[in-house]
Parts: C-alpha cells; structure tokens; sequence
C-alpha cells in the first residue's frame, strides 16, 4: 500500500510555559516492511537531529521563550507491505537488555498466575500469538480509562486499556518468560476505525544470535502487516514515544492529536 499520514500535536497551556524540552520520535525507518518517500516534521523552532541507541531517528527542541500553545506537525509518504520479521545491525542492542522489565511493563504475582497456562515455553511464533490472544480476550479495548503512565498492573487489575496496555502487559509477560521483546510505536492504516490510527504493538526476539524479531500487534492478535508503519523501538511506551517533553510554567495542560491515514495507491 502506499499511504499519506498526517499527525499534528497541539498543545494550550493555563499560564505561558517558560522553558521546556521536546523530544521527538517521529521519523519512520526505511526497513523490511516500508519504504518511506517523503517526510517532513514543522516544530516551533529548529530541531536538532540525532540516531538514539535503539536507532530511532530522534529530533529535540528547546523553547527558551514563553509561550502559550504549541503545534507540532509530521508528515509524509511511505509505501508498506506485509513484513513481520526484522533484523538488527550489528550495533544494535543486545536482545539480553530488553530482557529487563521497566516500571510500565512489570508483573505481578497475580498477573504471572492468571496468564500462567499461556506463557510462551519457547520463543516461536505459535506460542507468543496464543498469549497475544490470551491478553486480547482479558484486556478489553477500551479507549480513555488509561494513560501513557498506566502501568501492565493496573491495566491488567481494570482488565481493560487501549493498544499501549496490550504491549505493555505482553512485554511483561515475554521478558518473565525469558523471552526479549520491545515496545514498537506506530500508526496503523484502518479505513473502519480511524481511532486506531496512533498504534502499538511489540516486537520479539526470535532468534537471539542473528538478531532476528518478530513483529506482534496484540490488540488484533495477528502478525504484523502492510496495515502497520513503524515509527520507534523502546524498552516501553516512554522510551519510544513519539513526543515527550518537560517544561517550567504553564499550569493545566490541554493536548490535542489528529492522525489522519489515506490510501494512495
């Protein structure tokens, strides 16, 4: 497929923000699942460009005088088709670091209990799709009850969260079986729910020595496909958002983001 995205952040504040930091991840990678065309991201003020550890393509801005509102803007055109495997270069880190649990993806007792007849006893793909089924089934898609700072636990206690709880309570559960696995953002191309537009899902690690993952989308229980552009990698949601920041000043926060998908061709 070849699809146009559009993604604008807006964000109004209460009183001027005085100094703030943003951190982007919104450059998608040419790789195994999409070539991208053009792209294009408007920031406030010119953004400095690096390559993270994970290789995401990373872009910071520094906002030293006051302001109100902010808009930040990606765009561009990327041709997809269906990839679920992906294999790192040879500076990439090591699939044993994405064994570690972080504060979002750590599970409970009760969570390992409950989830305990679907831990993968092997990293193969029939194995980790039967628990990315099992977490579908228990944790209902239901938008505005979570947020980015809603840990595995506590979406798995609700038993309920959007696409973001689904990679969280499956990395968990990977990295508990001794299996790595990381956090993939993205968008995700659905003319019938455009709510599903902002996505993630996880990628595993299917063969350790080769470096070799295996792309996972647990909200639809299936590999992934030319429906899915991948934005970033991370241990979690905060390591590959695709904006975060910190400020001084600015009271109430109101955000805003519209994605918008169209098929080209």
């Amino acid at each position: 497929m070849y699809l146009k995205i559009r993604h604008q952040t807006e964000y109004r504040y209460e009183t001027p923000v005085r100094y703030s930091i943003q951190e982007l991840r919104l450059t998608p990678s040419t790789n195994a699942g999409q070539e991208v065309s053009k792209w294009k991201i408007n920031t406030p003020i010119q953004a400095s460009n690096s390559i993270d550890a994970f290789g995401n393509a990373c872009s910071v801005f520094v906002q030293e005088s006051p302001y109100t509102s902010m808009m930040i803007e990606a765009e561009g055109e990327v041709r997809t088709q269906d990839a679920y495997e992906f294999i790192d270069n040879p500076k990439a880190v090591s699939p044993y670091y994405l064994l570690q649990q972080t504060n979002l993806t750590e599970p409970s007792e009760e969570m390992l209990a409950y989830f305990a007849s679907k831990l993968p006893k092997k990293n193969s793909i029939d194995d980790v799709l039967k628990l990315a089924t099992a977490i579908q089934e228990t944790i209902q898609y239901v938008p505005g009850q979570t947020n980015f700072a809603t840990t595995a636990v506590q979406s798995f206690v609700m038993k309920s969260g959007v696409c973001q709880d689904h990679a969280h309570v499956m990395l968990g559960l990977c990295r508990a079986s001794h299996i790595p696995a990381r956090y993939v953002s993205g968008y995700f191309f659905a003319e019938e729910s455009p709510n599903l537009a902002s996505h993630a899902w996880i990628d595993f690690c299917s063969d350790i020595d080769k470096g070799i993952w295996t792309s996972i989308d647990i909200t639809h229980a299936c590999l992934v496909d030319a429906r899915h552009i991948r934005l970033a990698i991370g241990k979690d949601y905060y390591s590959a958002a695709p904006v975060k920041g910190v400020r001084t000043g600015g009271g109430g926060e109101e955000l805003s983001a519209t994605i918008s998908i169209q098929k080209l061709a």
